[in-house]
């Protein structure tokens, strides 16, 4: 989403390296092309004037550290000011005494529907949430968020005899809420193509019925900076607790990620990176602009990881004992497993710090086919030869190309990664000496990999 602006700051920090000192006409010439790029980004106007004005002011009167260079020292404000500027994360609010409820608004096309499951299935591993169908008016909403609903795992309650009803819904909820132990309850409320007044009034009658704890509003970042100008609106008749960007994993420039907190004073509590019911994180601002200065973001790599561990994580490690000796082709597609499981390839790359900036890496061309090809060819292998890959020869090597749909030379790439990860394993077992050999070996001759 911030490949655009990652790029151009990274282009205007690259100017300042090798300067020792920052002048006036340095800084200026710098923030001259992030105040172009914020702007592209669809950061509101007065929300970049104030924030380049600070960025300016700490700039120019902190003296540049021998440690450290003059782009270096401008990054690291900017970084800061970034920071500041999306605010503190703020937690969820859960009642003392349950059930909490959480009332989720939006525009029809928000992804409001979906968000609710996203965050009720978040919510499943502490509590039991009951998501609750009070759009009425969208067809086929309701059954839409049973679907989801049931895909997820959690409770879901919706009109009865076919009512239209929303207050009769909302009071029923709370009943089954109450008979099923559900602590907490999800309202996914109706939307419309714009702000109006019923929506307002609907939304309004059923906080007097059922009064929330939260009011999130979901916001498609993909609007620029008219969801902005959406969150203002809600909050002025709702009084928002939170909000929900979704589509952050798009081609959306991401001012209102930026911009939303610094307008309304409204906290970005989640955001919304992919359609699947598990694709929710927790908006963490120092997250979000680490990904925005090319700094990757580990925290978010080792959740994927440990979300993604299994039972096969065991396998896998037990295989890299001894220098690798157990290391084989079915223990390679474990880890092509696992790999899926945290995401789109490409994403998850992005948060290894600097991968983005090293040479011969195209970030676009990180995408999933890669693997899903490499797991054809592994699973068109017999179980004989995923443990022995030295019988592997011409005939088989025919034979396994055909049944994944690839070429000869496409398994001999594989088969010969494998055989230079395998003597990778056994050169970490030989100490730093074999570990620097390995790699020069690994990484000198191909810049190809699975």
């Amino acid at each position: 989403m911030f490949e655009a602006l990652k790029d151009k700051l990274e282009a205007a920090f690259a100017r300042l390296r090798g300067k020792g000192k920052l002048s006036e006409a340095d800084v200026d010439l710098a923030l001259r092309e992030l105040r172009k790029s914020l702007l592209e980004a669809d950061v509101d106007f007065k929300v970049v004037r104030d924030l380049i004005a600070r960025i300016r002011e700490r700039a120019v009167q902190l003296e540049v550290l021998e440690s450290i260079s003059a782009a270096q020292h401008i990054s690291t404000v900017v970084y800061e000011e970034l920071v500041s500027l999306m605010g503190d994360p703020a937690p969820l609010i859960i009642a003392p005494m349950p059930p909490t409820v959480i009332l989720m608004a939006g525009l029809q096309g928000s992804g409001k529907t979906t968000t609710t499951v996203k965050l009720a299935r978040r919510l499943k591993e502490s509590h039991k949430p009951l998501v609750v169908a009070c759009d009425l008016r969208r067809p086929a909403a309701v059954e839409q968020l049973r679907v989801l609903a049931e895909g997820a795992g959690v409770a879901f309650y919706g009109p009865e005899d076919g009512t239209s009803d929303v207050l009769k819904v909302v009071r029923g909820a709370e009943r089954y809420a109450a008979e099923h132990l559900c602590d907490v309850i999800l309202l996914d409320t109706a939307g419309r193509l714009h702000v109006d007044q019923e929506l307002m009034d609907e939304l309004a009658s059923i906080a007097s019925v059922l009064p929330p704890h939260e009011k999130l509003l979901v916001a498609d970042a993909m609007m620029g900076q008219e969801a902005v100008n959406v969150a203002k609106s809600f909050h002025e008749l709702l009084t928002l607790t939170g909000l929900v960007l979704t589509k952050l994993d798009g081609d959306a420039r991401g001012g209102s990620a930026l911009a939303v907190r610094a307008v309304t004073g409204v906290p970005i509590k989640y955001a919304g990176v992919g359609e699947a019911t598990d694709a929710l994180e927790v908006f963490d601002a120092r997250r979000m602009a680490g990904r925005i200065m090319g700094m990757g973001d580990i925290q978010g790599l080792v959740e994927k990881v440990q979300a993604a561990g299994t039972q096969d994580s065991k396998k896998i490690a037990e295989s890299l004992r001894g220098g690798g000796k157990q290391f084989t082709l079915e223990t390679l597609l474990l880890q092509f497993q696992q790999i899926e499981k945290m995401g789109p390839l490409g994403k998850v790359m992005e948060m290894v710090p600097g991968f983005s900036r090293l040479r011969g890496v195209d970030m676009d061309q990180m995408d999933d086919s890669i693997i899903r090809r490499s797991k054809a060819i592994i699973q068109s292998m017999t179980p004989e030869e995923r443990r022995n890959p030295r019988i592997i020869k011409g005939a088989r090597r025919r034979r396994i190309a055909a049944g994944s749909g690839t070429s000869v030379q496409m398994v001999n790439q594989l088969l010969a990664q494998y055989e230079q990860m395998k003597k990778l394993f056994k050169t970490f077992s030989s100490g730093e000496k074999g570990i620097k050999g390995g790699l020069r070996s690994l990484f000198g001759k191909s810049r190809r990999f699975f």
